[in-house]
């Protein structure tokens, strides 16, 4: 994927500065700085600065100077105590920013998460380029019958292909409209001299939900691990899941002790109410407790059945 004249010089410039610095630094997330990781189609993902690592964490912590005579397995305690417990404030010692593609209804589910600092990529002022995203088609589903906001069966045949021609069509002839209400061409220039065009700031709003966006996206360690619980979470829409997989293997390489701890206690982990929790016991010492006599509704039980590996039956 070719970078903009902006991207190099960003890359110039860190590479002119390169071993300059008196912070601390995580080889693993300077191999990374810059590199676009594909998402989706059209899209991605990419680093562009950060500040702290683990010992951070651990300094935050501890209230200290310096990373001190503590042994390593010391410090990978105290972090996973921490993300065991909650403790948020030394996560918010470290910070990363990212530079993000992706499809504007992608990034309107995102900024729903208001604990970062966003810069997005202005159709006021510039054109936005002729990409769309498209499902592929193992992505391409139904409504599904039993939760609103999720999707069923995936759609097979006639009606699939029909499904990708509709979306195929009506973002090129938006995207058309678009360029012909500008009085511009694919190339910037202009359609007839004679026309004004119509402003870029009202000619955007014919655009399709499924064209590409960008922003700068600038958040902390405590405020991403969140935003990672839930939208790399399985149930959480694919495309926007993606976006977080992606993310997950920059911290990862930035954090690896934080990012051991939060994928034991976050990722792989399930929260049980207290009512639940009591249900769990009686089971434990025997009792064959059913929906009608547990209290909870049939939705609770279906989902602590499954955390349960059960048949909630």
């Amino acid at each position: 994927m070719a970078l903009t004249a902006e991207q190099q010089q960003e890359i110039d410039t860190a590479r002119a500065t390169e071993g300059r610095t008196r912070r601390p630094t995580v080889a693993g997330l300077e191999a990374m700085l810059f590199q676009a990781i594909p998402v989706l189609d059209h899209g991605f993902v990419r680093v562009i600065d950060y500040m702290g690592d683990d010992a951070a964490i651990v300094q935050a912590a501890r209230v200290s100077y310096g990373r001190g005579t503590r042994a390593a397995n010391e410090d990978r305690g105290l972090i996973r105590y921490l993300m065991r417990h909650r403790h948020s404030t030394p996560f918010e010692m470290c910070e990363i920013k990212y530079h993000v593609k992706l499809p504007i209804f992608v990034a309107r589910q995102w900024i729903r998460h208001r604990t970062a600092n966003v810069n997005e990529y202005s159709a006021r002022y510039s054109i936005l380029d002729r990409e769309f995203y498209i499902p592929g088609p193992d992505h391409l589903a139904a409504q599904s019958v039993v939760n609103r906001q999720g999707r069923g069966d995936i759609l097979e045949g006639e009606e699939a292909a029909r499904v990708l021609d509709l979306l195929r069509e009506d973002a090129t002839r938006n995207y058309d409209h678009y360029l012909e209400m500008l009085n511009e061409d694919d190339d910037g220039k202009a359609r007839d001299p004679g026309r004004q065009g119509l402003a870029r700031e009202l000619a955007r709003m014919n655009l399709t939900l499924n064209a590409y966006t960008q922003w700068y996206w600038k958040t902390d360690l405590h405020n991403l691990l969140h935003f990672l619980s839930l939208r790399a979470d399985a149930h959480a829409q694919y495309e926007i899941r993606v976006y977080a997989e992606a993310m997950l293997d920059t911290v990862k390489a930035w954090v690896p002790m934080a990012f051991d701890a939060f994928r034991d206690y976050r990722l792989g982990a399930v929260t049980l109410s207290a009512q639940m929790m009591g249900i769990v016991k009686r089971m434990l010492g025997g009792e064959a407790v059913t929906q009608e006599a547990s209290g909870l509704s049939k939705r609770e039980w279906r989902e602590l059945m499954a955390t349960l590996g059960r048949d909630a039956g």
